[in-house]
């Protein structure tokens, strides 16, 4: 092992390899059982760094020269198999050689599991990821725990490749269409989890227990297999056309969404391809070169970074107060039925589990919204993730209202109407009428100023802004926003709310469109300005490919509702007519009542492009990136100026739960920082060098 990585990894927290034997029922003999446990709970996963997979390795030592045992088992601790490499030395790895080293140490520790002259058995019983999934596929047999909440090869996601065996055992195992459903679709899929029951259905495991007496089961299992009254049988993988056609489909998908942004992608998918063909040293080698270079690329220190962003400060929000100053939520108003209004009830109710009452001005509409919770409730018992007790209570919980004094004994008023001034100071005065003193006056406003709406109250220190994002249930990031005479007690209610609520909170200055508002409409501005020019839809569309966004600014746009974009637009504008220009074109656009610039099959609307038509001074795709990556640069430049967040990091975890901006990026400082457009505009970098990005 090189002396090196152990060097780095020095601050390892080891996951020891201990081993003992386990008398096997039925008369099958003695089997050597290795528990991966790393000597804290299941709040500490165990990982593999050199220190982890050199125990293993001696542990292994010790099994291999028995002629007395009949198999070798592996498991973990409660609830924890491993979840893969322990990546907090990556980011200190200067040399290739000691990446390439981080490689091979794996595989040659792992690959022993397969090369025993006794079988090896995996049990997996609770969450495995990466690494963690890998020491199993080198097994002879998996088991898996019907309650493992997660089972993944997250690799890509980071900015890595399976590269223990990954992504040259599974395709082999299951299938390269099933392998790259792991390899390459979930982690593209915001990172998702496989359950215990797809990772049974997929073929990765060859048995599925119960979580009660998985381990008995597994063992009991085992015996049989020994013993030969249990024969496994594996589906045999096609290695012709089948393979081909799911690689290529892959390709195709991984064009589509990231436009070759995001090496990793490429290289694991490039490694399924070519395990078809290859010897399983191959396989291997092929795994540790492309290790190598992804550890020694911009992209992986970029994705490691948002992975801590995301674990670690998302959970420790820069600037909120001491959460011993929240008051206890019992009850929370919803002022408006609307789509929004509705699913911040829903939301609250299920986290909560607090009474929601939502007023509106008709019963129409109070019906329609309190229904729309109710039918949600509906789904997820149909789809078996409630109880039909828990699904009664919940409805139970949610209720309408025509008049405000609903909200007497509310602690959190919150209120979702149409995105006006004058509406949402006449909502909170009428609101105020009926609280308590100490009730929490929340706004979902995506633009407008918190302490103006606050201006005319009473209590104008108990108004906070509670800036969701829709889908209000999937997309995890909460901006707080603070107002000018915003008090601690009030700000740390909205924290520890958020908190409940399980989305990532980041506190945000009173500032116009707040942050990821802000940023995305000064990229849309920019990119319209270039088609008022004469740009095609087409080209300024393309010009944002490279930063491999979840979608490209015009379906977004669409997605939004243009009307939505103006209007925050014309609040920008208001706040910094020189950056934000109005469109007149769009203008007509959204007056004309267009949803897009696309019809139906994609194509872009020739009445748009007769709307935006007309100028005489287009650019190319390079120019209209170059030019909105420059306003981008200093309009969060500015934004960090002006206070609008704590620190860069804040405007990077905005963008990539906000957003949806990707993990390879980092977000978007260290994307800005790495082009040298930062430098370039603002005269430094957002981010010290080795922060998201290898060390100088």
């Amino acid at each position: 092992m090189s002396a090196g990585i152990t060097e780095i990894f020095k601050g390892e927290v080891v996951t020891h390899a201990r081993v003992r034997d386990v008398q096997l029922p039925f008369g099958a003999g003695t089997l050597a059982l290795i528990t991966l446990d790393n000597g804290f709970d299941h709040t500490k996963p165990s990982t593999f760094g050199p220190g982890g997979l050199t125990e293993l390795n001696a542990a292994i030592d010790t099994i291999a020269g028995r002629d007395d045992i009949v198999a070798v088992g592996v498991t973990g601790k409660p609830f924890i198999f491993a979840v893969g490499a322990d990546l907090k030395g990556v980011p200190l790895v200067e040399r290739r050689e000691d990446a390439l080293a981080i490689g091979k140490l794996g595989h040659d520790v792992f690959r022993r599991l397969g090369e025993l002259n006794v079988p090896s058995f995996a049990y997996y019983n609770g969450a495995a990821m990466g690494g963690g999934v890998e020491i199993g596929l080198h097994c002879t047999y998996r088991t898996v725990s019907r309650n493992v909440p997660a089972m993944s090869l997250p690799e890509a996601f980071l900015g890595l490749v399976p590269g223990w065996g990954g992504t040259y055992l599974l395709p082999n195992l299951i299938g390269a269409e099933k392998a790259l459903k792991v390899v390459i679709d979930n982690p593209l899929a915001q990172n998702k989890q496989l359950k215990g029951q797809q990772a049974y259905d997929l073929g990765i495991a060859d048995a599925i227990f119960d979580a009660a007496d998985f381990l008995e089961e597994s063992l009991s299992w085992t015996a049989r297999v020994l013993k030969g009254e249990i024969e496994v049988r594996r589906a045999e993988v096609d290695k012709g056309k089948a393979w081909d056609d799911a690689v290529n489909m892959a390709r195709w998908t991984l064009e589509g969404k990231l436009h070759g942004a995001a090496p990793s992608y490429v290289r694991a998918l490039d490694l399924v391809a070519a395990a078809k063909d290859r010897s399983r040293d191959e396989g291997f080698a092929a795994e540790d070169e492309a290790l190598a270079d992804l550890i020694m690329s911009d992209e992986l220190r970029a994705g490691l970074y948002a992975f801590d962003l995301v674990q670690k400060r998302a959970k420790r929000p820069a600037g909120a107060p001491d959460k011993a100053l929240a008051r206890k939520v019992t009850k929370v108003g919803v002022v408006g039925a609307g789509l929004m209004a509705s699913q911040l009830a829903l939301l609250f109710a299920r986290r909560l589990e607090v009474p929601v009452v939502l007023t509106d001005l008709d019963q129409e509409r109070l019906d329609k919204g309190v229904g729309y919770a109710h039918g949600e409730i509906d789904k997820l018992l149909g789809k078996g993730r409630i109880s039909a007790d828990k699904a009664n209570r919940l409805k139970g919980l949610i209720s309408g209202s025509l008049t405000k004094d609903a909200f007497a004994d509310a602690d959190l008023v919150i209120e979702a109407v149409f995105e006006e001034m004058s509406v949402k100071q006449k909502v909170f005065a009428e609101v105020e009428e009926h609280v308590s003193p100490e009730a929490i006056l929340a706004t979902n406003t995506s633009s407008l100023s918190v302490t103006e709406m606050a201006s005319k109250l009473k209590h104008p220190e108990r108004v906070v802004g509670f800036h969701f994002f829709n889908p209000v249930a999937i997309l995890p990031l909460l901006e707080i926003v603070r107002g000018e005479r915003t008090d601690d007690a009030a700000l740390a209610t909205a924290f520890a709310v958020g908190k409940t609520l399980k989305k990532s909170c980041v506190l945000v200055k009173d500032a116009p469109a707040f942050v990821v508002n802000r940023i995305l409409l000064r990229l849309m501005a920019e990119i319209i300005q270039t088609v008022d020019e004469g740009t095609p839809i087409e080209v300024a569309e393309r010009a944002a490919n490279p930063l491999g966004l979840p979608m490209p600014p015009f379906v977004l746009m669409g997605l939004v509702g243009p009307a939505i974009a103006l209007h925050v637009n014309e609040t920008l504008h208001g706040a910094f007519p020189e950056r934000f220009p109005l469109s007149e074109k769009f203008g007509k656009f959204v007056a004309a009542g267009k949803r897009g610039v696309y019809l139906p099959d994609f194509t872009v609307d020739p009445e748009a492009v007769e709307l935006f038509g007309g100028g005489d001074r287009p650019s190319t795709e390079e120019q209209v990136l170059e030019r909105a990556l420059k306003a981008l640069a200093e309009e969060i430049r500015l934004m960090l100026d002006e206070g609008v967040v704590a620190a860069p990091e804040d405007i990077d975890l905005c963008m990539i739960l906000g957003a949806g901006w990707p993990f390879h990026l980092g977000g978007i400082t260290p994307y800005l920082d790495r082009s040298g457009i930062a430098e370039q505009v603002t005269g430094r970098r957002f981010l010290e060098p080795g922060v998201a990005s290898l060390p100088a």
